[in-house]
């Protein structure tokens, strides 16, 4: 429980972890964001890593650093470093589903496997087909599942690589280029915290508009 409340202080008060960061860890910062991202889009028991606000506090810091003259994150080396990251996290979860393949679907809950996250992504790929490697990037742990569910339904590559391509660079520069533009303002820069709850809830929001319907429909059954 102590992890669990460590994890979520540092989320919820992730501006000032992470500006701490950058200046404790210098360069060594983009290498922390890449993983981060990568591994949130990249392996499929890692849904709960933070996403959306990690590239609007970054982005913001970014702008922060800039208006003062101070070193901190470079806003081109930034948007390079997380669109790689996503991109590449997503291209190794496909190929972790095609190398798992159907079978996944029989596994049992568990710990690290969320199987019902897995069936309800399943079920919005059937959907929407390959856009849903763009929807869902801003979708959290719809995110993570989702190029994992399209390896496992063996979609083909280069339609894979292309959609990545544009979900990965859509999701990486409208939110860090948001932070950037908006994280000078005097009241983001006195409330980055609010808004990284405001990013989480916004983000939640499809998700939790899906389920009342699920649940009004049921109801009606």
């Amino acid at each position: 429980m102590e992890l669990l409340a460590q994890f979520i202080d540092i989320v919820l008060h992730l501006d000032q972890y992470l500006g701490g960061w950058v200046v404790q860890y210098g360069m060594w910062i983009y290498a922390i964001l890449f993983f981060v991202i990568f591994a949130e889009t990249g392996f499929v028991v890692t849904p709960f890593l933070p996403g959306d606000s990690l590239l609007f506090v970054a982005g913001a810091l970014a702008a922060i650093g800039a208006a003062e003259a101070e070193g901190g994150l470079h806003i081109v080396r930034l948007l390079a470093t997380l669109s790689t990251a996503a991109i590449l996290g997503n291209m190794v979860n496909y190929q972790i589903g095609r190398f798992i393949g159907p079978k996944v679907f029989q596994w049992e809950g568990s710990r690290l496997f969320n199987k019902e996250a897995l069936l309800k992504t399943h079920a919005f790929y059937e959907r929407h087909g390959g856009k849903t490697l763009v929807i869902s990037r801003f979708l959290p742990i719809f995110r993570t599942f989702a190029p994992f569910v399209a390896g496992v339904g063996a979609m083909n590559y280069s339609r894979f690589l292309l959609f990545n391509l544009a979900g990965g660079l859509g999701w990486c520069f409208s939110l860090t280029l948001a932070g950037y533009w908006f994280g000078n303002l005097p009241w983001v820069r006195q409330n980055l915290s609010l808004m990284i709850v405001g990013i989480i809830l916004v983000s939640l929001l499809p998700m939790l508009i899906a389920w009342l319907m699920r649940e009004k429909d049921g109801e009606k059954a």
